[in-house]
């Protein structure tokens, strides 16, 4: 994050209260949730950005440069499958990507609907996910149906010191996201696969923050990353593989010739 982001940050963590800063931010997507859905307690070992320990951490963290982009683009998933769709979406307009099927009014701003396209259709059909979601590798491939670079990780070929490593850099650095793959009841929550972006890493506390898209059901929480990163290791039993995360950037223009 630039060094006049993190200021203007923390400024409005202190001044506003995490609470009210992040109402404001999340707007409709925070207040609106679903109306089949209803926030669940949170276990030991999580803990909700809105407490204190929570303001205290995303305040101290040195790797934060997704926050305001993430916050200012958040939606909560429209479809209980849609968990991997709303993700995308997120990430797409805090990197500026639109599409040529975006109505004129909504130019440079995807949503659940119109970030389907006759590509992400050729990967999996829309109403294939509104069923069973996306699994890491799908995910990975509707994504690069549009101009961005995508790495994939799986989480079973990955270290927890690399995982460490790769946290830092990607969340201290501008226009560059984690989506992250993982078994929520591994946790300690409730129900299986999920998908969410990544916001926040704070190395001293070896904590990451999710911004969970299923906002009807947990709010954003710290997790450990070892935890996460477990999580991340169980078996998809759609694909047959671990689950993982992706670290999605623009694609770099060809060079001329």
């Amino acid at each position: 994050m630039f060094k006049g982001g993190e200021i203007i940050l923390n400024l409005l963590i202190k001044g506003l209260g995490i609470s009210t800063f992040l109402m404001l931010g999340l707007g409709r997507s925070w207040l609106g949730t679903p109306a089949w859905g209803q926030t669940l307690t949170l276990e030991a070992g999580l803990t909700s950005l809105t407490s204190r320990t929570g303001e205290s951490l995303l305040e101290t963290s040195q790797a934060k440069a997704d926050v305001l982009p993430l916050m200012s683009h958040f939606v909560t998933q429209i479809n209980p499958a849609y968990c991997g769709v709303a993700s995308s979406v997120m990430v797409l307009n805090a990197l500026g990507v639109t599409t040529a099927n975006t109505p004129a009014w909504q130019r440079g701003y995807l949503n659940q609907d119109t970030i389907f396209t006759p590509q992400t259709n050729a990967v999996i059909d829309r109403h294939l996910i509104a069923h069973q979601g996306l699994t890491l590798s799908q995910l990975a491939e509707f994504l690069q149906t549009y101009p961005v670079t995508v790495e994939r990780y799986y989480g079973s070929d990955l270290g927890l010191a690399e995982f460490r490593q790769i946290l830092g850099i990607s969340l201290g650095k501008a226009n560059q996201y984690i989506l992250v793959n993982y078994l929520r009841s591994s946790i300690g929550q409730e129900t299986g696969g999920h998908i969410s972006p990544l916001a926040a890493y704070h190395a001293e506390q070896d904590q990451v923050l999710i911004l969970d898209v299923a906002r009807y059901k947990y709010p954003p929480i710290w997790v450990s990353v070892q935890a996460l990163w477990q999580a991340m290791g169980t078996i998809d039993p759609v694909s047959g593989k671990s689950r993982g995360f992706l670290v999605i950037r623009n694609r770099e223009p060809k060079a001329k010739n």
